[in-house]
């Protein structure tokens, strides 16, 4: 090759040098003028949720709403069926009966017969009594004129004594046969008949938790025994979302918190439905750390935090469900 075609070589290689680097640093100058691109935070939608459980064990005899199902507050979920329960029914009401009987026998005191026993046994002692005193009478007339002795004084005035004695506990027999019971024998059968009626009212609210009710609006999620399965006191039968109270959920670095705060509007984006929508912080908390924060002096960073950060939609969109992922542009 002569020397002037290797200059020509040469002078191209340069050309092309030169071209290369003029582009590289056109595209620095680009990218250090456009900057980075936004940093993009994912979060996800998140809904409260709320489990229905029966308090009395039994066997599930109907499931009113499948997975999928929105229920309102106050709709048959479920129907369980506890037939100990039922025989815990009829024995308090029994008991019911049997304590009523109790306080009415109380407050009404001795049948008729029982009042007209006392009241001939009353007669007959007072008539012993009037007979008695006669007779001490008579002997005591006698023993002042030193007719009788003493002793057949002392006997009929010890006759005397005993008949007034019986008049006094036939008249006591005659008075309790009508006023009946005593105040603190009323008392206790109208206590004892409140505590059977207790018991009634116990097991009336057991009776209740045998169907199942939804306490507040919302979505049925999960549906977990079948028909005819057996569950246990306070095991779950279903959830229940929510869905008027959704959130979403992201883990922020601190250096990306500015203008993140409690009360602050943030907008997301929502890429399954493809729409953007205004959200409202309402929490924010510390995630801790793995390690002891400390200054990293040497090369001016810092050890970082993450928080979690909560924010409620400002207006409803239809369509959103928990789960989705939401973008949060910064």
């Amino acid at each position: 090759m002569s020397d002037q075609a290797k200059k020509q070589h040469n002078n191209i290689l340069l050309a092309i040098a030169g071209f290369v680097t003029v582009v590289a640093i056109v595209a620095l100058i680009g990218f250090l003028a456009l900057g980075r691109n936004p940093d993009v935070i994912q979060g996800e939608m998140e809904v409260e949720e709320y489990r229905v459980s029966s308090k009395v064990p039994g066997r599930i005899l109907e499931l009113r709403v499948q997975e999928g199902d929105y229920v309102k507050a106050g709709d048959t979920l479920a129907i369980i069926e506890a037939p100990e329960v039922e025989a815990k029914m009829t024995q308090a009401k029994s008991a019911v009966d049997a304590a009523s009987a109790i306080e009415l026998m109380a407050r009404n005191g001795a049948r008729k017969e029982q009042i007209q026993t006392a009241r001939q046994l009353l007669e007959q002692a007072k008539a012993g009594l009037e007979i008695a005193e006669k007779s001490y009478n008579r002997v005591q007339q006698l023993y002042d004129e030193e007719v009788v002795s003493a002793q057949k004084r002392d006997e009929a005035e010890a006759l005397y004594k005993s008949a007034q004695a019986q008049a006094k506990a036939a008249q006591s027999q005659y008075e309790m046969a009508l006023n009946g019971a005593r105040q603190e024998e009323r008392q206790a059968a109208s206590a004892t008949v409140g505590q059977a009626r207790g018991a009634v009212q116990e097991v009336t609210s057991y009776i209740r938790e045998t169907v199942q009710v939804a306490q507040m609006d919302g979505e049925v999620t999960d549906v977990y025994p079948k028909v005819g399965e057996l569950v246990g006191t306070g095991t779950p039968i279903m959830s229940i979302a929510m869905m008027d109270d959704l959130w979403a959920t992201f883990n922020i670095r601190e250096d990306q918190l500015k203008g993140v705060q409690v009360g602050a509007e943030v907008t997301v984006t929502l890429p399954a439905l493809d729409k953007e929508m205004k959200m409202k912080v309402f929490h924010m908390k510390d995630k801790g750390s793995f390690a002891v924060w400390k200054a990293t002096k040497a090369s001016g960073q810092y050890d970082q935090k993450t928080f979690e950060v909560k924010a409620r939609p400002t207006e409803k969109l239809d369509g959103i469900r928990p789960g989705m992922s939401v973008l949060l542009n910064k």
